[in-house]
């Protein structure tokens, strides 16, 4: 069964499961994953979701904005449907209480039981893991920390969104229903799969590092030992007033080879930025500069087609920050349709998971 994608703007709960059943005509899935924007009731739907493939493995969360191939919605409900020549096989744990607790290694556990080898040895050739966090919680960081100090196989995912109002955000997973969660999903595909993890930015050059922080508000409250936003805004030349006016268009970036992993800025708090991604006393940033999503995602899909020469399907953790700058500058349709020719499924997140917990990137699971 190749992969099938299949999307609704309907309403009535009912009228939704089942215009997506008819997309799906014959597929008999063995992991299904789905994004909803908040505006439907988030229970029942979870439990039509659930009932229309009983014997399938099937998780999701609500969105800011949801990517379907060639499209990208708001208001719907987006899925993808991956048969068992895609997943051989998919072991589902939900991680609860992950604003006070730390629950991962007891998921892992059941991993390592349902495959039958511990996950910190698992060959991350064969094994994927896919995540998605509540995102209002605050919690990734020691989530994604965690995952990496206890396997090699890759997590890669969002946080849920509700359409930029910060209120509630809710993960799907086998019917039910859950805040203060995170799903998380060990698969083992039987094809091969990749990564894509796109950002468009440039650095300026311009070098920052955090001499104070509150990790526990992702709070820089010094930069090169001045107040923050005064020490941004003496690398960018601008003066004090405009600083929140170049938090979208200039973020800071952890450089790891020349790619930088984005921590964008939320807000300021008098003389300190609040940002939407930890950071780290001592940690050496540079400040970036934006470019253009459309063409930068393009350019990474075609290398990722020249060096796959096929790819079977994509699952896209799209920033909401990117989904917002895409929106202003009207390039929405513009990037929809980037993925046109590849069954694609995906959402507008309030954080995106790869290796880390990054922003304004887009981390994409590719199989081919």
């Amino acid at each position: 069964m190749p992969i099938k994608t299949a999307y609704s703007t309907k309403s009535a709960i009912n009228e939704i499961t089942e215009d997506i059943k008819s997309q799906f005509s014959g597929a008999v899935p063995k992991l299904l994953v789905y994004f909803a924007s908040p505006r439907h009731d988030v229970k029942a739907l979870s439990a039509a979701m659930s009932g229309l493939y009983p014997d399938a493995k099937i998780i999701g969360c609500t969105t800011a904005g949801e990517i379907v191939s060639g499209k990208m919605l708001k208001g719907s409900v987006v899925a993808m449907a991956l048969g068992s020549d895609i997943i051989s096989d998919a072991a589902i744990e939900i991680v609860e209480k992950i604003s006070s607790e730390n629950q991962v290694a007891k998921a892992f556990d059941a991993f390592s039981a349902y495959y039958g080898e511990p996950i910190r040895t698992m060959d991350s050739q064969k094994y994927v893991g896919l995540i998605l966090v509540d995102g209002l919680r605050g919690a990734e960081e020691n989530l994604m920390d965690t995952i990496g100090n206890l396997t090699d196989v890759i997590f890669i995912g969002g946080s849920a969104g509700d359409d930029v109002k910060f209120k509630a955000t809710y993960i799907f997973a086998g019917g039910k229903t859950y805040t203060d969660a995170a799903v998380v999903a060990l698969l083992k595909p039987a094809i091969k799969f990749d990564f894509i993890k796109s950002q468009s930015f440039r650095t300026t050059g311009k070098k920052l590092t955090a001499t104070k922080v509150i990790e526990s508000k992702r709070m820089a409250v010094e930069f090169n030992d001045k107040p923050a936003a005064v020490a941004y805004a003496e690398a960018l030349a601008i003066t004090s007033d405009k600083v929140s006016e170049k938090f979208m268009t200039n973020p800071v970036g952890l450089m790891v080879g020349g790619d930088p992993y984005v921590r964008s800025p939320q807000q300021l708090q008098d003389s300190s930025i609040i940002f939407y991604c930890n950071i780290k006393n001592g940690m050496e940033l540079e400040i970036l500069q934006s470019g253009d999503i459309v063409k930068d995602t393009a350019k990474s899909l075609e290398e990722k087609k020249k060096s796959l020469k096929k790819i079977s399907g994509i699952i896209n953790f799209n920033c909401i920050l990117r989904t917002l700058e895409l929106d202003a500058k009207g390039q929405s349709d513009e990037y929809g349709k980037l993925f046109s020719d590849i069954p694609t499924v995906g959402f507008s997140t309030y954080g995106e998971e790869y290796i880390g917990h990054i922003n304004q990137t887009a981390t994409m699971l590719l199989f081919y």
